[in-house]
């Protein structure tokens, strides 16, 4: 197996719910193994992290101190990190345009529901928000299993859009 680590940006439009969600599950030593660095960032950055967000990830014993609503401008700078994967986890993120990332990394859409956009009592919205991260957290578990260094070109890609696909 490779010693490779694999740089990974989960996109979404504020950066304040799903993106920093799979960013967290993706860095979590039992899902990436330490073979991927996630990060997050968003098209137009809310400026902070969903209370829901840190409340549930807090429940689940991963670590929110590091976790911030960030710009995707910052992983188009020259000095960003080279991405390997670049993952759109909302449907209007997927339909803006994109910087030209570092590193030609390979892209897919993940389109998960919006919790945040549930507007409904205090229950269903932590219902929506379990429901996401449950989502996304099948969808990275599939992924940081995929034998990435035998995998390429349309393979890989295909791979990433069939688990973009799954409920």
């Amino acid at each position: 197996m490779s010693d490779r680590i694999y740089n990974a940006l989960f996109l979404c439009t504020g950066n304040s719910a799903r993106s920093i969600m799979a960013e967290a599950i993706l860095n979590l030593p039992l899902v990436g193994r330490g073979r991927f660095r996630a990060y997050s960032a968003g098209s137009h950055p809310t400026g902070k992290v969903n209370h829901h967000v840190i409340e549930l990830l807090q429940k689940n014993r991963i670590p929110t101190d590091h976790l911030r609503s960030k710009s995707w401008s910052e992983f188009a700078a020259p000095e960003a990190p080279a991405l390997d994967f670049v993952f759109t986890v909302c449907d209007n993120a997927a339909g803006e345009v994109c910087p030209i990332w570092p590193g030609q990394p390979v892209t897919a859409h993940w389109g998960i529901e919006d919790p945040a956009a549930v507007d409904a009592g205090e229950e269903e919205t932590r219902k929506a928000f379990f429901a996401a991260y449950n989502q996304l957290h099948r969808r990275i578990a599939i992924f940081a299993d995929l034998p990435l260094a035998r995998l390429q070109g349309i393979a890989l890609q295909s791979a990433l859009n069939d688990i973009g696909k799954r409920d």
